[in-house]
């Protein structure tokens, strides 16, 4: 294949971030989001939303035509929320769980459509003191859309481990990198997406759960990947919130290259193969226990290799269309990611307790984490 690939879709890119709202001065998560959506509406509109526990905020994205864009406009939009967040005495911190604290002394926003959610779910919904990373990729052909979900499954593991950052529940180190992952399992419209036949067959499984009064629409299918009928994206939804903007910025390159990939393949009729639920489900599990430093079971050819290697060899996958997209810098980011010793934000966040003995300590990395390079 030629180092540049002619494409015929945009790719856009639109990335919505889920932080946690603590106290400026002890890191601890308060339930003070309100006063920041009033404050922060003139400045953001509707670029910040609340979500189900009053602990946390939306920034969600303009839609971006390239990770050049994505890169200068994050770096500015995450800068002026944590300083409107300064002024009402409270800080941002990027990742999946906060270390220390406990979901029954969250609030919930009162919502009509949260009320809806603990009414079904009592406390597994309750629960869910977590926090997650969203990257959509623009996909205008719904029905390459949803053979794009069904190839890019096989690589969900890969991101996870990537942006795994969350080992520590309710004060506890958990021994798992992503523990936010174990949190979120419970709704049977969570987690791992079947593979679907078309986009005729998408569409009946939703209408038929709208039908029957399961859903509203499709912002109620969880799935660790969806097409987004409303947005027409490939949303990738399994990711923690990373340490650090760089981190995220990297991921969603990465998966912006993905989809871009398998749209030129599929264009020139060939696709990646699709694996059932449960070999993707193997190695999904590895990367919530180990991250990067997981072992991963290749299926297809078989064999058995590091982590850090298989996401070598899907970067090599994706270089070709990484230089039509110019995420060349985002890409390398990964690279030498995988070639440090200093792992993700779940590895950086064990290191400082297995150092220091003391949750604190790990809130503090974290505060400092996602204002790095802001």
């Amino acid at each position: 294949m030629k180092d540049h690939i002619i494409m015929t879709e945009r790719f856009t890119l639109g990335i919505e971030e889920e932080f946690q709202v603590v106290h400026s001065q002890t890191g601890q998560l308060v339930s003070s989001v309100s006063p920041l959506l009033e404050k922060g509406q003139p400045l953001f509109g509707d670029h910040i939303k609340s979500e189900m526990l009053q602990s946390t905020i939306e920034l969600v994205s303009d839609i971006y035509p390239d990770i050049a864009t994505a890169r200068s406009d994050l770096r500015r939009q995450r800068a002026a929320l944590a300083k409107l967040a300064n002024e009402q005495g409270i800080a941002l911190i990027s990742a999946g769980t906060h270390p220390g604290a406990h979901w029954q002394e969250q609030e919930v926003t009162d919502k009509e459509r949260y009320a809806q959610q603990i009414e079904e779910e009592q406390d597994a919904g309750r629960s869910l003191l977590i926090f997650g990373l969203h990257i959509h990729v623009g996909v205008e052909d719904k029905e390459l859309a949803i053979s794009l979900m069904n190839q890019a499954r096989r690589w969900l593991p890969h991101l996870l481990a990537l942006s795994s950052n969350s080992p520590f529940w309710a004060g506890r180190y958990t021994g798992l990198k992503s523990y936010r992952t174990i949190v979120w399992g419970g709704s049977p419209r969570n987690g791992l997406p079947r593979p679907m036949a078309s986009r005729r067959d998408f569409d009946a499984y939703i209408q038929t759960l709208i039908d029957a009064g399961c859903i509203n629409d499709i912002r109620d299918i969880w799935w660790d990947i969806r097409p987004h009928t409303l947005f027409d994206t490939v949303e990738f939804r399994i990711c923690d919130m990373p340490a650090t903007l760089d981190d995220t910025l990297a991921i969603a390159a990465l998966c912006q290259a993905l989809i871009a990939k398998l749209s030129w393949l599929y264009q020139h009729d060939s696709t990646a193969l699709v694996l059932p639920n449960e070999y993707i489900e193997e190695n999904k599990w590895r990367a919530i226990r180990y991250g990067l430093d997981a072992e991963f079971i290749d299926f297809i050819h078989p064999r058995r290799l590091s982590m850090r290697d298989s996401i070598y060899e899907l970067l090599d996958f994706v270089q070709d269309v990484a230089n039509d997209l110019n995420s060349q810098h985002e890409l390398d980011t990964i690279r030498r990611l995988l070639a440090s010793s200093e792992g993700t934000g779940a590895d950086q966040q064990i290191k400082v307790y297995q150092e220091t003995g003391k949750v604190q300590d790990v809130i503090k990395l974290l505060m400092e984490q996602t204002m790095h390079g802001i």
